[in-house]
């Protein structure tokens, strides 16, 4: 099969990769559509040390498993594989198994390839009213709404998002639900564009005031600058939450933490049937985001594509 591979010397796209073998409990998933997350491009430049085929975010449909009702079935899947056994799990904390393997992103081969494996516990149908397109979201979407699980936001407090790229314009989508007083600050005035569309409050990054502060400020650029932006914005006594991860160094003054009480919450991988029912009802517009579908064969394009500064969601179809 086709599949885009990140290799020890770079990526790689392999015409003749072995189909896998599906264990017991698992799935063997044709992938229908494939989504390039930013992680996949932190991972080309060293995160996590992986090797093997790139690419969490997909929708499929599954051709093998032991439990017959699963066969013909379109899904989305969680891409955190644990072990239900060890202490970990048993208290539910399943996402930060020390055994778990991540599809596409640690021992565990991704999406970006015609087919895909995931435990049948780790997987969701599809609803009808849910296009490809729209599932191909769900994956982030949950990781958005994981901000929500971490810290409540009231309806009377000010929250700011910093960052304008594909997480941040999600994460603006699921807090503006929560009512509360939002802004939403970024470099690029047609990405924000989305947002003012549905009502959400931009400020480009220039155009922050020096008095500005909030309750809770969620950082979901990815880089040392948003964060320093972010923590400034935050008053004494706000909550910081750090949503993306990146390849590098971050210098952080402990000591003003401590002196402003500035509670800091990372934020990673989140509930999948939340999302699946906000996009079937409608209440999140993720399709506006997509920047551009390739084909799989096209994958070493595609992944340099989704390379470039500003790009929005790229998809690939196998």
């Amino acid at each position: 099969m086709y599949a885009l591979l990140y290799t020890p010397d770079g990526p790689q796209l392999d015409a003749d990769y072995p189909l896998p073998d599906v264990p017991p409990g698992e799935a063997l998933i044709r992938v229908s559509l494939a989504g390039i997350c930013n992680t996949d491009i932190e991972i080309t430049r060293g995160y996590m040390g992986f090797h093997g085929v790139l690419g969490h975010e997909f929708v499929g449909i599954v051709e093998q498993a032991a439990e017959p009702s699963w066969i013909g079935q379109r899904v989305v899947g969680e891409i955190n594989c644990f072990c239900g056994e060890c202490a970990t799990c048993l208290r539910g904390d399943v996402s930060h198994c020390p055994h778990r393997t991540t599809l596409g992103i640690a021992g565990r081969d991704g999406a970006l390839a015609e087919y895909t494996l995931l435990p049948l516990r780790n997987l969701h149908a599809v609803p009808p009213a849910v296009s490809d397109e729209q599932a191909v979201f769900v994956e982030p979407l949950a990781a958005a709404l994981e901000v929500t699980e971490r810290v409540h936001m009231r309806p009377t407090e000010q929250v700011v998002v910093i960052g304008d790229g594909k997480l941040g314009l999600l994460v603006a989508q699921v807090l503006r639900l929560t009512g509360c007083a939002l802004h939403v600050v970024g470099r690029h005035p047609e990405k924000l564009a989305h947002l003012e569309r549905q009502g959400i409050d931009t400020l480009l990054e220039a155009d922050v005031p020096p008095e500005m502060q909030a309750d809770v400020v969620v950082d979901c650029t990815g880089n040392a600058g948003g964060f320093a932006l972010a923590r400034r914005l935050v008053r004494p006594r706000g909550r910081l939450v750090l949503k993306s991860t990146f390849h590098g160094q971050n210098q952080v003054n402990l000591t003003a933490l401590v002196v402003d009480e500035v509670a800091l919450l990372g934020s990673r991988c989140g509930p999948f049937a939340p999302a699946l029912r906000l996009l079937a009802r409608g209440l999140v517009d993720v399709e506006p985001l997509i920047d551009r579908t390739w084909n799989l064969k096209e994958g070493l394009a595609a992944l340099e594509w989704a390379s470039r500064k500003g790009a929005l969601k790229v998809l690939v179809r196998p």
